[in-house]
């Protein structure tokens, strides 16, 4: 008897649904094809035990089944219960009938439990696309997939549950999630608030603008200024997540296996922070069957490199394409994978090897020219990609205990998604551009006009301050983001001067 059951391979962040032809007939060999991956092959072991430990037979006859379409690489565990399912119906210990409208996935353990898999939620997605009725996972999976309206998903702990439902023993209730329920009561719910920092004002205030603006930025200061805690609670002013990009963010988690039990939808702008012994594929994403890296990871939220110089020069090398095309394309010889990397990068590091160059207190103690070669360690080409330099001072004792309670970080994130939609509306002709940060060389010139006091004051600190060719454009920009955080139409020469005092690796003296 031939029978069908219907599983997924996902490939990058899109699924395709695979179709699992089972045909026993006269015989007592097993043959799988259509391109399994060991794992997918050892699954014979574990659909016997998980059978047999439950009364149930394990055919002893001719089993041929084929995973079509056979040019797609099937990998993993994730077949094991909609082959197993498959089996059953062939040898009819199980009824057919309804099989053909149902996504099955799950990894069978050999008592016939089931294990939780990765990338639920672009599967469920795909399935509800080809109109299957329903969608059987983990129970551990389920709230992730029933995120996907108009789906029923079973979130099953054993296999006896879905035999026992195909052959209208028992019923399953599916998981329900409101989405937007889910959505709107957790979203802006931080452990962290910029109300809880004292003193830094200069910082808080470059932070907010490189929020409004969608701005890289790097903040250089000696240990124990706050750059880390700062830079943790800048998710916090960022503007919302919407649904739409709550939902991408939550396919590229899925994918990498990241979201627990709990969790449905992210309702929360990630905050990725690598250490920096970490390796050029697992910041991009890589590996021989293509997973996300931290870049991806950090899709629509923070990606904080703390002690940039300390990374290896590979490792940041490699990031300067993400950061401009805000995509990341993984090739290898047979197929090609792209996930999104459209984040926001944050860096922090001392100004010099012992930490305390330009210290108001310590002195430093590093010989001549090693604060140069510390910096140099930072390409040009990546610096170029960074628009806001901000050095961070030690908070002296009389603030820290003293210092009146902060702007909280609600207070701050309702300017910067005022000026968010400055932008939005700005930019509806260009699709790719959502704020100030993604301007070509066309749209500086067209949106970044200067009036002549702008022009003078600009031209002044060009000369004065040897600031490189590369911060003109970065001024403009952050000029403009200014002027939109204060809801102006032009950009007005004050825009101007503190735009321009976000510049301090660009000026040739710094390191002296």
């Amino acid at each position: 008897m031939l029978v069908k059951t219907y599983g997924s391979a996902v490939h990058g962040i899109k699924a395709t649904t695979i179709t699992i032809e089972v045909s026993v007939g006269q015989g007592v060999n097993f043959f799988l094809v259509g391109l399994p991956d060991s794992a997918v092959k050892e699954s014979q072991q574990r659909i016997m035990s998980a059978l047999e430990t439950n009364g149930y037979k394990f055919p002893k006859k001719r089993i041929v089944i084929n995973m079509a379409p056979a040019d797609i690489r099937k990998e993993g565990s994730a077949y094991d219960l909609p082959l197993a399912i498959g089996i059953m119906a062939a040898s009819e210990q199980i009824s057919s009938e309804n099989l053909n409208e149902y996504v099955i996935m799950g990894e069978l353990s050999l008592d016939g439990s089931i294990q939780p898999i990765k990338g639920v939620l672009p599967i469920a997605i795909q399935a509800r696309e080809e109109s299957f009725k329903g969608f059987f996972v983990p129970k551990q999976n389920a709230r992730e997939a029933a995120v996907v309206n108009n789906l029923d998903v079973y979130g099953v702990e054993h296999i006896k549950e879905v035999i026992d439902f195909f052959n209208g023993n028992s019923t399953l209730e599916p998981t329900v999630v409101n989405t937007r329920e889910e959505f709107f009561a957790h979203a802006n719910n931080y452990d962290v608030d910029f109300a809880d920092v004292k003193g830094q004002e200069n910082v808080k205030r470059a932070l907010e603008v490189a929020a409004a603006g969608g701005h890289n930025i790097i903040m250089i200061g000696p240990p124990g200024a706050g750059k880390t805690m700062l830079a943790k609670r800048l998710p916090t002013i960022i503007p919302p997540l919407t649904l739409r990009e709550a939902l991408e963010t939550t396919k590229i988690h899925s994918v990498a296996g990241k979201i627990d039990r709990n969790t449905s939808l992210m309702t929360r702008r990630p905050f990725r922070s690598p250490h920096h012994t970490i390796s050029d594929v697992a910041l991009v994403g890589g590996g021989q069957y293509p997973q996300p890296g931290e870049i991806s990871l950090a899709h629509n939220g923070v990606l904080f490199l703390d002690e940039l110089p300390e990374f290896k020069r590979t490792v940041l090398e490699v990031m300067r394409q993400p950061l401009e095309d805000r995509v990341i394309t993984i090739s290898r010889a047979k197929f090609t994978v792209e996930y999104p990397a459209s984040f926001m990068l944050v860096a922090s590091m001392n100004p010099c090897p012992c930490g305390y160059y330009n210290h108001p207190e310590k002195e430093c103690v590093c010989s001549p020219g090693v604060v140069q070669k510390y910096l140099n360690r930072i390409s040009g080409p990546l610096l170029d990609r960074i628009d806001i330099h901000v050095e961070v001072i030690p908070v002296p004792f009389e603030k820290l205990s003293a210092a009146p309670p902060a702007e909280s970080s609600a207070q701050i994130r309702e300017r910067v998604v005022k000026a968010r939609q400055i932008q939005e509306e700005r930019f509806v002709p260009w699709a790719e551009v959502h704020c100030n940060a993604q301007m070509s060389s066309k749209l500086i010139r067209e949106f970044c006009k200067l009036d002549e006091a702008g022009s003078a004051i600009l031209k002044t600190a060009m000369e004065k301050l040897n600031l490189s060719a590369r911060a003109y454009d970065r001024i403009l920009k952050v000029s403009r983001t200014i002027a939109d955080l204060e809801g102006s139409e032009s950009i007005k020469p004050q825009h101007v001067a503190e735009a321009i005092q976000y510049r301090s690796l660009d000026r040739e003296n710094w390191a002296g």
